[in-house]
């Protein structure tokens, strides 16, 4: 093991980036109590640019570049990402150290507190939903037509308050289960969008670590933290998406899970979808094969993507460049 006695954690600012942040930080403490796990907060692109749709922005890694530029300068030793933020081509030189153990992915529906509606289907005709995301909006615009899909940024409290102001013009928004369950706001919770709604995005309620590609001692380290499900589940994902040439403001949606073993062996099924923006056409594949490896995870990835493909997949991505 490393004598080295300090690193240094970078992260965003943001409150639910420190809260993960924190989460591995106490992690490692906990594997190594000699040695001192320093955080450094950064502002990225993705916290500076609110004003504009993430897909309208048009790069890929907003809330990762600066990070990136922290970890290759040797200001930090490791940073801590939502995975889905993290583009599926890393710079040269990193990787991702660990993959921690997945909160639940799926996406919630939070609706004011005044209103007596307990799910989408309660909502009144007409009614706004806040959202950043075209995977969620084009999705459900499919699924409820009648309902009224707006962009909404800002981080998480940035968001409630726009949804809890009472002159505010959102009946509903739409957030990630995770990101509520970490910040200690599974109260707010009306309902859990169930796979046959809503596909979540690629990596969606996992913490990845990325590090220097040639720093054994930082690599060794995160170890302790690595969750081998996570990892393969996400891979999976993570491949499909590098195929379809899609970041995480593309409308693109998966869902991966083990199901029961079969000859001894388990098997990880992965579904996806790419919808057009409007909710007017929705292409759709699934693949369930043996998967034990990051090579297999990585050859489902692109299974399914080629099906996608095949489909007409392409055409509806290329329809967010012009």
């Amino acid at each position: 093991m490393s004598t080295r006695k300090t690193f240094t954690i970078g992260t965003r600012k943001s409150q639910l980036a420190l809260v993960q942040t924190n989460e591995v930080q106490k992690a490692l403490q906990r594997a190594y109590p000699n040695i001192e796990f320093s955080i450094l907060g950064i502002t990225t692109t993705g916290d500076q640019i609110l004003n504009k749709p993430l897909y309208q922005i048009g790069e890929k890694s907003l809330f990762t570049k600066e990070l990136e530029v922290a970890l290759e300068n040797k200001t930090v030793d490791l940073v801590v990402h939502s995975l889905k933020d993290l583009p599926t081509t890393l710079p040269k030189g990193m990787t991702v150290g660990a993959m921690l153990k997945r909160e639940d992915p799926n996406d919630a529906l939070i609706i004011k507190g005044d209103l007596a509606a307990k799910s989408l289907e309660e909502l009144p005709k007409g009614s706004i939903i806040g959202t950043s995301s075209v995977r969620r909006s084009s999705q459900l615009k499919h699924a409820f037509p009648d309902l009224i899909f707006q962009n909404i940024r800002g981080n998480l409290d940035t968001r409630l308050a726009k949804l809890d102001n009472p002159d505010g013009q959102y009946s509903a928004i739409i957030l990630a289960v995770a990101g509520l369950v970490r910040l200690g706001l599974n109260h707010r919770i009306s309902q859990i969008l169930p796979s046959n709604i809503m596909l979540h995005a690629v990596g969606q309620g996992a913490i990845a670590v990325e590090c220097r590609d040639d720093d054994k001692d930082t690599i060794e380290l995160l170890s302790v933290l690595e969750d081998k499900d996570t990892r393969l589940r996400c891979t999976a994902e993570r491949s499909l998406l590098r195929d379809l040439e899609g970041g995480c403001s593309v409308p693109i949606g998966v869902n991966t899970n083990f199901i029961e073993e079969k000859e001894g062996k388990r098997m990880l099924r992965l579904e996806s979808l790419v919808a057009q923006l409007d909710g007017s056409k929705i292409i759709r594949a699934e693949v369930t094969k043996y998967v034990d490896g990051i090579d297999e995870a990585n050859e489902l990835g692109k299974e399914v993507s080629k099906i996608l493909i095949e489909r007409g997949a392409i055409s509806i991505i290329e329809e967010l460049k012009h």
